[in-house]
């Protein structure tokens, strides 16, 4: 490790502002000195002691426990030293100050983000999938997002990650033990079964690859942008999927000039739900500026909800005497065309008609398979939550999800592509032995980046430079 990664360190482990405890905590080599100058008193092990932490002069700052951890015994490996102490800025401040003035002779100095997170991961306390599990346990949103990181921090997508880095790394030592000892008149493909291991390892990966784009989309969620005319009810069904008056609704064209977001739980999934300027052709130069902005945001999509108002489509217009039928159509038309052009073939387009409480049930567009709803009653609401959470990806049936990040999902890809191109190889009438142990090697190398075991300093310091300072 570099010099400042044996450094001692202090920080504040709790939020910042008041409240009823906070903690400062110290991680290091020896903490001897700052324990005595704070406590008065060296500690037992993994024992609390209520006490005073003294100032400078003797006297006492506040009261509270303080806890010493022996190394490794720790959550960073090292010795720790914990003062949980009445959680007011001030006086969490002034002790903190107070550990570093004492620990000026053994260089202590404050923690950068993540920094205790990092030495336990160092130090060989928790892999790097279960620090990142630390951070997503901390900014659940849902209690499924927090289930799944709990799961993912106790170390359960670690343990399938290890288990078929075993099988991808025995495979390869019996590849390549054939390829030093080329004397032996073995069919090492027959006898060892390669393709019959790799087609395993194949459907294992799958498996891992399916919870952990669950997990993904639990951290994630789903950016949904509505899109479509004025006056379709845009705002109207941002405001009924989110439970609350959050845009400005009117019945005058062009209310909304610019965006409007709002993340919502459906089922435990976020869905991140922009609302956006009505697209039309306009000679207001504020409402141009918020349609090239609703454009920026559906280009940015995973999913748009193009809202159709019922009432001013052709299937019903006699039923309610729409006169601008024809050129809504119209529009709704070149609206479509844009979208397709725009958007990736990947990206969902969900149709929705609004406005289903205004009209006869008997016109209701007969023959089409888009979504009907009101925002204004709700009617067809939980039509398309299905939806969002079908085009999501997300499997109501999922059990036993693991958080996971997008750098995960593309390790699980690069691993399957390498451990395809090995059973080709292997399937192959005369298989280069050679080619096939290199492919083995980069897909071990690919899984053993996502638990650590193989990466870069620079992966390593972006992950936790994203941590709060305590952790």
């Amino acid at each position: 490790m570099l010099q400042r990664q044996l450094d001692p360190i202090a920080a504040l482990a709790t939020a910042p502002g008041r409240g009823a405890v906070g903690i400062v905590r110290l991680s290091g080599t020896d903490l001897s000195a700052v324990i005595q100058a704070l406590c008065a008193r060296q500690l037992k092990p993994r024992e609390a002691h209520y006490l005073a932490f003294r100032d400078a002069c003797g006297a006492a700052i506040d009261r509270g426990l303080a806890l010493h951890f022996v190394a490794p015994h720790s959550f960073t490996g090292e010795e720790v030293f914990e003062l949980h102490a009445h959680g007011g800025s001030v006086v969490l401040q002034l002790l903190l100050a107070r550990c570093l003035e004492a620990g000026a002779a053994i260089g202590l100095r404050l923690a950068e983000p993540g920094e205790f997170s990092m030495r336990a991961f160092l130090n060989g306390k928790i892999d790097l999938t279960q620090a990142e599990a630390i951070a997503d346990l901390i900014d659940a949103s849902t209690e499924a997002a927090a289930r799944s990181a709990g799961r993912s921090l106790s170390g359960a997508f670690s343990a399938e990650i290890r288990l078929l880095l075993a099988a991808l790394t025995g495979l390869r030592v019996l590849v390549e033990a054939t390829l030093d000892f080329p004397e032996e008149e073995v069919d090492i493909l027959l006898s060892a079964d390669v393709t019959g291991r790799l087609s395993a390892m194949l459907q294992t990966l799958d498996q891992i690859a399916q919870k952990a784009r669950q997990g993904a989309l639990l951290r994630e969620g789903i950016k949904v942008v509505i899109a479509g005319q004025p006056n379709a009810g845009k705002s109207s069904l941002l405001n009924a999927l989110a439970g609350a008056e959050l845009a400005l609704v009117s019945p005058i064209a062009g209310t909304t000039r610019d965006k409007i977001a709002q993340t919502i739980q459906i089922r435990g999934i976020p869905v991140h739900v922009v609302d956006t300027a009505g697209l039309r052709t306009s000679g207001d130069e504020v409402e141009q500026l918020g349609v090239a902005r609703a454009w920026s945001e559906i280009d940015g999509a995973d999913a748009v909800v193009f809202l159709h108002d019922l009432t001013r489509s052709p299937d019903v217009a006699a039923s309610v005497a729409s006169v601008d039928a024809p050129a809504y159509a119209e529009a709704d038309a070149q609206i479509a065309a844009s979208l397709a052009q725009r958007l990736a073939p990947t990206i969902p387009v969900i149709d929705v008609w609004n406005k289903v409480d205004a009209v006869s049930a008997a016109r209701l567009c007969p023959g089409r398979s888009a979504i009907k709803l009101s925002a204004r009653t709700g009617e067809g609401l939980e039509l398309l939550r299905d939806r969002l959470l079908q085009v999501a990806g997300w499997q109501s049936s999922a059990e036993g999800v693991y958080m996971a990040r997008e750098r995960h999902l593309h390790a699980l890809a690069r691993v399957g592509a390498h451990i395809r191109q090995a059973l080709s190889l292997a399937s192959a009438s005369a298989a280069p032995l050679d080619l096939l142990a290199e492919e083995l090697r980069l897909g071990q190398n690919a899984l053993a980046e996502i638990t650590g075991a193989f990466g870069s300093d620079d992966l390593l310091g972006e992950i936790f430079s994203s941590f709060c300072i305590g952790k």
